[in-house]
């Protein structure tokens, strides 16, 4: 598996993943991630392709948060359908907190969930996320987790 920029030519075969019916509650479509990246674009926005053995598995968008905390902001996560349950999501995870680390811009990531997606919170609880308690009146159904790099 690696992490690939999502680009001209690679972004339709990105905007064809999906989720299943009980997550699309909880995430943006990826056509959407899509536009995010480019409308963060001054946050230095990057939406990353998840892929296996050359075909696109899913897709994240990360992007800078200057405010406090001040920290990466993992604003969309998701591995397609056909993808889950066989550890695709806890190995991208991993591969995407490892390359921010070894950026270095911030000492964490931070990431809001909607407390009804017991199978995202999941996976960044397994990775290393706890929940700091803050919840944000935009966004209320949503815990807001953070993940530090280790030092």
């Amino acid at each position: 598996m690696k992490l690939v920029e999502v680009n001209e030519e690679n972004w339709m075969e990105a905007a064809m993943l999906s989720v299943g019916e009980e997550q699309q509650d909880f995430l943006d479509r990826p056509i959407g991630i899509i536009a995010r990246g480019y409308v963060y674009r001054d946050s230095r926005a990057k939406v990353l392709g998840i892929a296996h053995e050359g075909q696109m598995i899913g897709l994240a968008l990360v992007k800078d948060m200057d405010e406090e905390p001040a920290c990466y902001d993992l604003q969309q996560f998701m591995i397609d359908r056909n993808f889950q349950n066989q550890g695709w999501g806890t190995e991208a995870l991993e591969m995407i907190l490892s390359e921010l680390s070894g950026e270095g811009k911030y000492d964490c990531v931070e990431v809001c969930v909607d407390k009804r997606d017991d199978a995202a919170l999941r996976v960044y609880e397994k990775a290393g996320f706890t929940d700091t308690g803050y919840i944000d009146e935009d966004a209320p159904d949503c815990l807001n987790l953070m993940y530090f790099f280790q030092k």
